[in-house]
């Protein structure tokens, strides 16, 4: 056995072994056997649309005495919730955003957070006895900017389908879910998941630090929705630390959410923890539901999104028939295809919409199948970044191995 402090000691003298979640089960794929004595710790990390998410702000607007308190608040557009402080007559607000809070169908709170991250001016309006007040900020303006997730790194999602005739307006759905049985979406990251790595939550609980949105931040319990056998967990982290690429607006056909990510190093102190980072694809259980009550009717297994599939999806300019409207732009739930370069790989999040709304078929990649009731369900829509979350274990991987990010225990458990 180890200890957390062990492992911190070794990580200051840069002597600890770090693997990402993926290179570990690559290297005993491939026949090594690896003991608690070999690895210290194993980066693991997701992304994807996480709808509870929020922003807490606190941002300067007009000169004191100005007015009295914020009755309404808008940020580029985006309706926010002022309080609980009234600062009175300081000319400022506290206020919290909602990630699934919107200005309009095209640009929510997710797309917010990732401009307020960027440095990106914001606009910022307030409403109070029948007068308005506004005027452009950015972060470095804000003394107090953090974000919090109500629920985040569900251990396991997963896929919808649409059983009925009539497409389905959803979330899950980037112009509707059609049917019957005629294409899938899904969500989670599979085998590199944090919770899937540590089922039994032997290492993460109240306290870990982590990465949120690429920024450093820490577990402060489980989230809503959670339970026993399908936890997730809430986390806050300070937004001036975050990454703009880890993070962002994604709309669905029905109106924009919010994608988040989480990175989260696993100690490996002992047996019981690292069996349970060996877990593979094939033998975690994606449950399948029926788009219109949600209810799981079948399952299969993670193996069927991410197994010999295409994590990113490829663009080639000479198969372009160069549309007068292109629809994949159109469509593109990040905003990351422009017709005549192709994809922005700092907002392509992988989901696989453009393949199929292209006529020339100029995007590529093999998003798989699911197998479900002795149909092949084609895979049309991925809400979940498995590309974005190796790389987020990556940079996990090489803070801790540049000495710049050490490990914190658990305070509690989460359940």
């Amino acid at each position: 056995m180890k200890t957390i402090d062990e492992i911190n000691k070794k990580i200051t003298t840069g002597t600890a072994v770090v693997y990402t979640a993926a290179e570990l089960k690559k290297s005993v794929a491939a026949g090594e056997e690896i003991t608690v004595a070999d690895v210290d710790v194993v980066t693991t990390g997701t992304f994807g649309v996480m709808s509870g998410t929020l922003a807490i702000l606190h941002i300067p607007v007009a000169p004191p005495g100005s007015f009295r308190s914020a009755e309404k608040v808008w940020l580029n557009g985006v309706p926010a919730i002022p309080g609980p402080c009234p600062n009175e007559g300081l000319g400022s607000v506290d206020l919290a955003v909602y990630g699934t809070s919107r200005a309009d169908n095209s640009y929510g709170g997710g797309h917010l957070f990732r401009d307020i991250v960027a440095g990106n001016e914001v606009k910022i309006e307030v409403e109070s006895a029948g007068m308005r007040y506004s005027r452009t900020t950015t972060i470095d303006e804000m003394d107090h900017a953090r974000l919090v997730t109500t629920r985040s790194a569900f251990r396991n999602y997963l896929a919808v389908i649409n059983t009925g005739p009539d497409p389905v307006q959803t979330i899950f759905s980037v112009k509707g879910l059609t049917g019957p049985y005629r294409e899938a979406s899904v969500s989670g990251c599979g085998d590199i998941n944090p919770l899937q790595n540590d089922p039994d939550l032997n290492a993460i609980g109240i306290g870990t630090r982590i990465l949120l949105n690429g920024g450093v931040g820490y577990i402060m319990g489980t989230g809503t929705r959670s339970s026993a056998t399908n936890p997730n967990v809430a986390a806050f982290a300070e937004m001036k630390s975050m990454v703009p690429e880890m993070m962002g607006g994604f709309i669905t056909s029905l109106g924009p959410e919010c994608t988040t990510s989480v990175a989260i190093p696993i100690p490996v102190l002992d047996d019981s923890i690292l069996r349970n980072l060996l877990i593979t694809n094939d033998q975690i259980s994606l449950p399948v539901a029926d788009v219109r009550d949600r209810l799981p009717f079948a399952a299969t297994s993670y193996a069927d999104v991410w197994d010999d599939t295409d994590m990113v999806i490829a663009f080639s300019s000479d198969s372009c028939i160069r549309c007068e409207a292109c629809k994949s732009a159109l469509l593109c739930p990040t905003g990351a295809i422009d017709p005549v370069s192709g994809i922005d790989a700092t907002r392509c999040v992988n989901c696989g919409t453009c393949i199929r709304e292209c006529p020339g078929g100029a995007f590529t990649g093999n998003l798989g199948a699911l197998s479900v009731d002795n149909r092949k369900i084609p895979l049309t829509l991925r809400q979940s970044d498995r590309s974005r979350a190796m790389r987020l274990c990556e940079h996990l991987k090489t803070r801790i191995l540049d000495r710049k990010f050490t490990l914190c225990g658990k305070l509690e458990n989460l359940r």
